[in-house]
């Protein structure tokens, strides 16, 4: 290797390789799913199978109308192959996100050259947001590869003009729009305003009023629609379009919401470590040129930035929509990123503040709003061991190695600090957030799946217990002799209904046995 050129040209693909196993691979089976979203998306699916029913997904009991019904599909399917299993639920958003990370660099190959795209992909796979999301038993992973699939061959239309492209827009949109609704049919605003900053109408009307194009989005995304329309009636209206689209952008649901500042820092957020990158990409703004490749770039970013400012509901994921082009951008003005300090401080920040966890979590055990939080934080010093450390402080001394390593071009020694960013992530804090918060779940879970008999949630939603337990548990007051699930802080509510005799408690999470009412 050439200290004059940094990384060889070999040693790309191994380590975007590395990085794809790491971010969305390691550890997939071992860390617990996570509550609230992965326990729904799991028992959902995994109450497809006991109820025969591959239609309408239900969760404890209940119809779920928050989804549709593709990545119920897709985990079904690695469940019928590899059994009820947190990898089995896991491994549809794993391969969706590497197919994404393979889209990007696909994408950039031929329009940056090889270099770019590799840069391009290292930074999707080791952004903190992609990384999250991308092993998550979620929709996010799928619907964002449907999303890019769709705006990259957006551009392929307007370079060629060809029908194959065109039409392949119409299937990544019908496919998005049975991963999570509306939001998938971002391709047409997005096209809409760059085909006209481009001057080009004749060639967006003829693929937005295109016969074929739309009989392929109704031929793939309307059976289910229909059907599930047809067999629910207006409660799938009322709860899939009404609540959890229109809802969800008119009005702040489940406390979600943020000033108009908010996906600005959101954007900060999902991109560590890249966020000085990012903060000196965007002045480029300043300096938009006319070249078709920015002006699209920029406006997928952009209208996903402003179309969710304007939401009421606000989550820092949704802004990943718009990060795809963000990573290109990167790439393509990587050797603007001269400054080593704004480029690596924001991974070094990263893994100090993982190193620091065990302290903030003793300090703000102290400090807890309520007594769940409290047993939660407690919990440190038995997840917080010497193994914890072993990695964050080898990559904090190899980052800081890297601030001083001039003949390597800074951002080729961000995307290297970026891999060690996201080992940090999966090997240490991740698996100490699973055993703080999840570990106690699933232990109570399996519990209760040895005593069998029927189980109740009391005063708390974790669906990720059903899925452990692998039995609905409904969401109502306990009858004598059932096992309730609940949380330490919330026995003195039990104890007005009747007497109980905890079987397990740990962690801020109880099983008890309710024995019966006061006499």
């Amino acid at each position: 290797m050439s200290p004059q050129q940094g990384l060889s040209a070999r040693a790309w693909p191994w380590l975007l390789a590395a990085a794809i196993l790491i971010a969305f691979f390691l550890h997939l089976q071992g860390i617990p799913l996570f509550d609230l979203d992965e326990g729904a998306f799991s028992e959902a699916t995994r109450e497809m199978f006991t109820r025969h029913d591959f239609l309408t997904t239900y969760l404890n009991g209940e119809p779920r109308f928050a989804k549709p019904i593709l990545i119920y599909w897709l985990q079904a399917a690695s469940v019928s192959v590899f059994g009820v299993h947190t990898f089995a639920f896991r491994l549809p958003s794993s391969l969706a996100a590497t197919a994404w990370v393979l889209a990007v660099f696909a994408f950039v190959r031929p329009r940056l050259g090889r270099e770019a795209a590799f840069a391009a992909a290292l930074v999707t796979v080791c952004s903190l947001g992609v990384a999250v999301i991308g092993r998550a038993a979620i929709a996010d992973a799928l619907l964002n590869l449907f999303i890019a699939l769709a705006l990259f061959d957006v551009y392929r239309y307007y370079e060629t003009g060809r029908a194959a492209p065109r039409n392949r827009v119409f299937l990544w949109m019908a496919l998005g729009f049975l991963t999570k609704g509306p939001i998938a049919m971002l391709a047409v605003p997005v096209s809409l305003l760059f085909f006209a900053a481009r001057k080009d109408w004749k060639a967006w009307l003829r693929a937005a009023f295109s016969p074929v194009g739309w009989a392929i989005f109704v031929a793939v995304a309307a059976p289910w629609y229909v059907a599930e329309y047809m067999h629910q009636g207006q409660a799938f209206i009322d709860g899939f379009f009404l609540k959890n689209n229109i809802g969800r952008y008119s009005s702040s649901m489940e406390h979600h919401g943020g000033d108009v500042f908010y996906y600005a820092l959101a954007t900060l957020l999902v991109t560590l470590p890249f966020s000085g990158w990012v903060i000196r990409t965007l002045e480029r703004l300043r300096i938009v040129r006319s070249e078709p490749l920015d002006q699209f770039l920029w406006i997928w970013f952009g209208f996903v930035l402003l179309f969710f400012t304007f939401s009421a509901t606000k989550l820092p994921h949704y802004m990943l929509y718009g990060c795809t082009p963000l990573f290109v951008l990167l790439a393509r003005y990587r050797e603007q990123l001269r400054s080593r300090w704004l480029a690596l401080l924001p991974a070094l920040g990263f893994v100090g503040l993982v190193l620091a966890l065990p302290i903030l979590a003793k300090h703000l055990a102290d400090r807890a709003p309520n007594g769940y939080y409290r047993m939660v934080l407690e919990q440190g010093p038995q997840v917080f061991g010497v193994a914890y450390y072993v990695v964050p402080v080898l990559a904090f001394v190899a980052i800081c190695v890297l601030l001083f390593r001039p003949r390597w071009p800074v951002w080729q020694r961000t995307l290297i600090a970026g891999v060690l960013s996201i080992l940090v992530l999966m090997q240490s804090l991740m698996p100490a957030l699973g055993a703080l918060q999840q570990q106690p779940v699933k232990d109570a879970a399996l519990l209760a799946k040895k005593l069998g008999g029927p189980a109740v949630m009391w005063d708390l939603d974790m669906p990720s217990f059903s899925v452990y337990r692998q039995a609905v548990t409904p969401q109502i007051p306990p009858k004598p002799g059932d096992l309730v699930f609940t949380r330490a802080d919330h026995l003195d509510r039990l104890a007005k209904l009747g007497h109980y005799k905890v079987l397990y408690e740990h962690g801020g999470i109880v099983l008890a046995r309710f024995l019966g009412p006061h006499a």
